[in-house]
């Protein structure tokens, strides 16, 4: 049986190697480096996590951060992007006492090895190399000891968490919750399901392991007889024990460490091989596919061999169809979204419709859908724009009128409180309504809404903004369904950006509930993160906060030189005042150039405004510069929060040329290109390339493109010529050509 398992195995490792292998002859997995932003700026820096693509099983070490040189423990299971592991797990040789469980592991990062698919660190100060490999559902941790010592595994759970063992195997239930915010705070708790063994490094069962379990800590021991290299070999479940005893039989009865880490590793060029690139330097291949790997890691399908367990209902569902948890949709319907769109339609249509599932179990449509239901978090209700984008781009294989139902819903039945979302419809809400805009309080006003977070306050600019674009995409949903009603409804709300427009200081400002403005100071004012009227980035940033109505924005701002002429001011306006004092409140816009933040998620879109305001050149000459100077291939290289693809998507699309300024509108920007051919190999078995010859650091400005040999006079292009295959040819030179495009229509 064993010898058929293995044929098996080979068979299927040589097949999907055939097929990863079909796009190049490259492996453009060697340019990853998972360290890549691993120290951040100011904030939340990157993570080195091992999973595979959009899978639920992933890892990092629980550490202070990537400078420290001591590793808290390893745990088990990371069951949400940037929340620490569960079960956490140190290594420890020789007698255990009670001094070993605060102990920590001291590592040298030079020997660290760290890939997607294969992890390895060496404990300095024991003598013990650690190793990890994920699979779907489950993992191998490879632990070598010195010889001839006590070999011991100090676990950590909850107060709930339950424990058995038989043999050499063991079963751990761990129970995780997390408190939703609001004047009645909700707690939601999910169960682990964990089920795994210890054998030797040839699949043999180590039976000299104890096991004790006292309280929270479980101490698994042998001694110093045993094998001295182990596996824990182990499978995940947010279904039920015994569906983690079926998902450890479907994926690791037979196989071993080397057999698990070499199948990641060829699902990996599976998914990074997709898109191959000709041209550029070393330095910008590495920051390019290590940014295309992080927009894998969410979201991540936990459907376990036909059942999900739904924190949205807290029930097991039976379904043959994956089910996608895990996203920061504030952060993601940006760009990440929209990628998966071109890369994968399949799986975003699968999304679509485990949003859709999520609406119906809860009541709620989700924003930012976790494994134990909506985590409340930032403002507006953004997945109204991932289903109006899908849906143009064909995607409709799930409920629509649900789904639209549901967006609905939100904006109708539900508070713009920031971080309340998915709670009932309040006074305050009203005055958007009825107005057009969330009001401020005053300066120095106390808060008179008990419901509003007094860390993350109002922020009234910035959901004034966001809710009219969600408006935006729900009323134009609603004309593609033909709810002509709907559409006649809340087609004006699209507009209510206006009710904050300052002409004198051509800004968006806040105003209170009589409708007076409130004179703050817009690059500074408002608290930690300027909450009290916008959020984490000040006036300047969220005055282009209009991606749905950009050619209204340049009516406001004078027309086409106007705003061009606004905008390069954007990137040349000074601080007015020290960095440290800046940074007090601003800490979350980083990367600047001038009051542009290249490091936050509503500033992604805004240098390739240059495109619609007749001055194609300068969005090429600041993507270039953006680039350049903030996406580096060390670990300092993102410039802000990277939000688990939230950021990566931009410099994937941008790297390539590329970007989709409005999600909800089929067709893309283009800029300037990094790499001389981009190909996309696409999941209808066409390619699309993108060709720019002689690409560099300077040779940069496009003097002419043609979509198959047709010259166009415009930065745009729709998602259906990229789907149809075919290439896009940009002609480069040192030197800008600023007619071309200067006149362009949007498609």
């Amino acid at each position: 049986m064993i010898k058929k398992t293995n044929k098996y195995f080979a068979i299927v490792l040589l097949t999907i190697a055939t097929i990863s292998t079909s796009f190049s002859q490259e492996d453009f997995t060697k340019y990853i480096d998972p360290t890549i932003g691993n120290v951040a700026p100011f904030l939340v820096p990157t993570y080195p996590t091992m999973h595979l693509p959009n899978q639920m099983m992933r890892m990092y070490p629980i550490k202070k951060d990537y400078i420290s040189d001591q590793v808290d423990a390893f745990p088990f299971q990371v069951t949400s992007h940037r929340s620490p592991g569960i079960l956490p797990m140190k290594i420890a040789a020789g007698v255990v006492n009670d001094a070993s469980w605060n102990k920590k592991m001291t590592i040298d990062h030079d020997l660290e090895i760290i890939h997607p698919w294969f992890y390895s660190t060496y404990l300095i100060d024991d003598d013990i190399t650690v190793s990890f490999t994920p699979g779907e559902k489950c993992a191998i941790y490879k632990i070598d000891f010195p010889k001839n010592v006590q070999k011991n595994l100090l676990i950590k759970g909850s107060e709930n968490r339950i424990f058995s063992k038989d043999k050499n195997y063991f079963n751990v239930t761990e129970v995780v919750s997390k408190k939703n915010g609001g004047t009645n705070p909700v707690t939601n708790s999910f169960s682990v399901f964990l089920y795994g063994e210890i054998t030797d490094s040839t699949n043999n069962p180590i039976n000299e392991f104890e096991f004790i379990s006292d309280k929270q800590k479980i101490t698994i021991s042998a001694n110093a007889n045993a094998p001295s290299t182990i596996l824990i070999k182990y499978a995940v479940s947010y279904v039920s024990l015994e569906q983690a005893k079926l998902n450890f039989e479907k994926e690791l009865r037979t196989q071993s460490f080397d057999e698990l880490s070499k199948l990641g590793k060829i699902k990996w060029e599976n998914a990074i091989n997709q898109i191959q690139v000709e041209g550029g330097t070393e330095a910008q291949k590495r920051t390019f596919y290590t940014s295309l790997y992080r927009t894998y890691e969410r979201m991540v399908n936990i459907n376990e061999g036909g059942k999900y367990y739904s924190g949205y209902d807290q029930k097991v569902h039976t379904s043959n169809r994956p089910f996608y948890v895990d996203d920061w949709i504030w952060d993601t319907y940006r760009a990440q979204h929209p990628l998966r769109t071109i890369l994968d339609p399949n799986m975003e249509d699968d999304i679509l419709n485990s949003y859709t599932l999520m609406y119906e179990q809860s009541g709620w449509m989700p924003t930012f859908p976790q494994v134990f239901g909506n985590h409340l978090c930032m403002n507006s209700y953004h997945s109204s724009a991932i289903f109006i984008d899908g849906y143009r781009k064909g995607l409709k294989n799930y409920n629509v009128q649900k789904a639209y139902e549901g967006i609905k819903k939100n904006l109708i039945a539900g508070t713009f409180i920031p971080w309340r979302q998915g709670n009932p419809r309040l006074p305050i809400d009203d005055i958007y309504h009825e107005k057009g805009y969330f009001p401020s309080l005053k300066i120095d006003e106390k808060e008179t809404e008990p419901n509003v977070d007094s860390f993350e306050k109002r922020q009234p600019v910035a959901v004034s903004l966001g809710i009219t674009y969600d408006f935006w995409a729900l009323a134009e949903l609603s004309k593609e369904l033909g709810k002509k009603n709907d559409y006649t409804l809340f087609a004006p709300k699209a507009k209510n950006y206006k009710t904050l427009w300052h002409p004198e200081k051509r800004l968006f400002m806040p105003k209170d509930t009589n409708g007076d403005w409130v004179m703050i100071d817009p690059k500074n004012g408002g608290g930690k993160g300027f909450r009290e009227y916008y959020d984490e980035n000040n006036g300047w940033t969220y005055a282009w906060d209009v991606q749905h109505d950009i050619s209204g924005l340049t009516e406001l701002l004078g027309g086409k030189k106007g705003a061009e002429m606004r905008l390069d001011q954007l990137f040349r306006e000074p601080l007015d005042m020290g960095k440290s004092d800046f940074y007090i409140n601003g800490s979350n816009s980083t990367g600047l150039v001038g009051q542009f933040s290249m490091g936050n998620e509503p500033s992604f879109h805004i240098p390739y405004l240059y495109n619609y305001f007749g001055a194609p050149w300068k969005t090429q000459k600041r993507t270039r510069f953006l680039l350049d100077t903030w996406f580096k291939d060390n670990v300092f290289g993102i410039p802000g929060d990277e939000d688990g693809g939230g950021m990566t998507a931009f410099v994937v699309f941008t790297a390539m040329g590329l970007y989709p300024v409005t999600p909800g509108e089929p067709y893309y920007n283009i800029t300037s290109p990094l790499f001389e051919r981009t190909t996309i190999n696409l999941k209808n078995g066409k390619t699309f390339a993108i060709l720019a010859k002689g690409a560099s650091k300077t040779k940069k400005y496009i003097q002419k493109a043609f979509i198959n040999n047709t010259e166009i006079d415009a930065p745009f292009i729709t998602h259906a010529q990229i789907m149809a295959g075919g290439e896009l040819r940009l002609e480069l030179s040192e030197l800008p050509n600023k007619e071309w495009g200067k006149n362009a229509k949007i498609p």
